[in-house]
């Protein structure tokens, strides 16, 4: 049987509430729809020093402001780079935009509010209202990656974020490729996703959050199956 690794990118504490619900989707993948994951977590720190290679996807978790910005980084571009299945939830859609604003776009000096304070351009900027707690409905372009695994034009949504994108440079990012393919009522993006990459996706709600943790959320599903078809792909 092939073996089907995934990086779990992020801080781990018990504190965050997504990082306890990992070992339970873990375990619901594995027994309701037959995807056995090898998963390990990574420190930020050193995803910074040694890397996400070798792996069959990617997920950056929650748990913001990072140890270290830079191996968050480091694992999105390396996900992007080389194909590998991604999913950034929270702090992950946070950095995943981040990476690709400085790495594709161009924008070195673009910054993180919540890492760099004193950041004179921020992308990632404190939200009007804070999140943490919050569920909302989130509205989806028909025929986007993040619509067919939902298999629907509309989705509520978990939130426990203090930070979102700012709209000065989404056009940008669109221009070099991203897309926004989920917004809240009020029109600010929520999802993003690379198309032409084999599963890129990118969210500030927390689909781990969904449910009791025994039903995985289609984005974490989508994840998994992804992975697999990496791996198999790979070996």
């Amino acid at each position: 049987m092939t073996t089907t690794r995934i990086a779990l990118v992020g801080d781990r504490s018990p504190d965050v509430r997504s990082h306890t619900r990992v070992p339970l989707l873990l375990d619901a993948l594995r027994e309701r729809e037959g995807l056995d994951l090898d998963a390990y977590w990574i420190p930020t720190e050193e995803a910074e020093e040694h890397g996400v290679g070798g792996f069959d996807a990617v997920w950056l978790l929650p748990g913001s402001p990072y140890r270290s910005e830079a191996g968050a980084l480091t694992a999105v571009r390396t996900a992007r780079e080389e194909g590998l299945p991604f999913l950034g939830t929270c702090a992950g859609f946070q950095h995943a935009l981040l990476e690709y604003a400085r790495s594709v776009c161009g924008l070195r000096g673009i910054g993180h509010a919540e890492n760099t304070p004193d950041a004179e351009d921020p992308l990632i900027v404190p939200l009007a209202c804070s999140l943490v707690g919050h569920e909302g409905a989130i509205l989806l372009t028909p025929g986007s990656l993040a619509a067919g695994l939902l298999g629907a034009e509309r989705s509520l949504e978990r939130y426990h974020c203090n930070y979102g994108a700012s709209a000065t440079h989404l056009d940008t990012l669109r221009a070099h490729g991203l897309a926004f393919t989920g917004a809240d009522t009020e029109g600010d993006v929520r999802i993003a996703e690379l198309p032409g990459h084999p599963f890129f996706l990118a969210t500030l709600f927390q689909p781990e959050l969904s449910g009791d943790g025994r039903r995985p959320h289609a984005f974490i599903r989508g994840l998994a199956t992804a992975a697999v078809t990496h791996a198999r792909a790979a070996r």
